[in-house]
């Protein structure tokens, strides 16, 4: 039977969020410790757990047939692999820090600077760009540390929430780029793999719609309906079912959850009572 290979993070913060993206579709994994391939129970998908770095050039090389990886990482492997689905979690930017002691107060202060980093094509384009010219000292891990030794005047690294930073007497500079994980498939994919890729993707952003959604049900007077039906930012329109109690009905819709305490302050104003907020666990187009 033909399978999808896919790829994700072994180990880290990356690996939970992929491991529950999948569970969250239906997949049924059992990944005891130290596996690096595991076969899915309900579903024809071969699990790779791989180190990040690696992860970009094994699609690449149709070693696997799609990933999950931090858009980071195809920016700085110089891959311009497809992608297929944005995720939306693991977010995070890859930033210029400085000692909180530094003059550098400008990009142009770090004109001959050494830069510390485990990203140097992204930066060597970055600073390229701005027309900057630094030394480059390309480290792998523990890249906060190289100011403090003497090693480099500045890093370039990921953050997240600054904590690091933070403990290592650095504060965040400026930000070189965005990004967040994403699910990309190898430009070697054949139509068996494909086939199969379109089903998951098709699971995948149904779990993604319903994570950014909330379902509502509310109480609304009769005449104050049409009004409210106005504010809602519904697929198509609103489920409307009348109340035991006379001139009064049940309105249920779904909301956006960046929109959500706007709308909500509306129907407020327009009459609804009683309103009741649930989680989607899917949602199907």
């Amino acid at each position: 039977m033909n399978t999808l290979k896919i790829a994700i993070q072994k180990s880290g913060r990356l690996n939970e969020d992929s491991l529950k993206l999948l569970k969250d579709c239906g997949i049924s994994i059992d990944n005891g410790i130290d596996q690096l391939r595991v076969q899915a129970r309900n579903f024809p998908l071969e699990i790779f757990f791989l180190r990040n770095s690696d992860i970009p050039q094994y699609v690449n090389d149709g070693v696997v047939d799609c990933a999950i990886v931090g858009e980071n990482l195809l920016v700085e492997n110089q891959l311009k692999l497809p992608v297929i689905e944005a995720l939306g979690f693991s977010k995070c930017r890859l930033s210029i820090a400085i000692p909180k002691t530094s003059n550098v107060n400008t990009l142009q202060d770090l004109e001959g600077k050494k830069i510390a980093t485990s990203y140097p094509n992204t930066v060597k384009k970055f600073f390229k760009k701005n027309a900057i010219s630094i030394d480059i000292h390309e480290i792998s891990g523990s890249v906060e540390i190289a100011p403090n030794i003497g090693l480099s005047d500045a890093i370039v690294d990921i953050v997240s929430s600054g904590n690091t930073l933070y403990k290592n007497n650095l504060k965040e500079f400026s930000v070189i780029l965005q990004s967040q994980a994403v699910f990309i498939s190898s430009p070697l994919l054949n139509s068996e793999a494909d086939k199969i890729l379109q089903k998951l993707k098709f699971r995948i952003q149904s779990v993604l719609k319903a994570r950014e959604s909330k379902y509502i049900l509310m109480n609304v007077p009769n005449g104050k309906i049409e009004e409210v039906s106005r504010i809602l930012p519904v697929l198509k329109s609103p489920t409307v079912m009348p109340l035991a109690q006379p001139g009064w009905s049940s309105v249920h819709s779904v909301i956006n959850e960046n929109k959500f305490w706007d709308v909500i302050d509306q129907l407020k104003g327009a009459g609804a009572e009683g309103i009741l907020v649930l989680e989607i666990e899917k949602m199907i187009l």
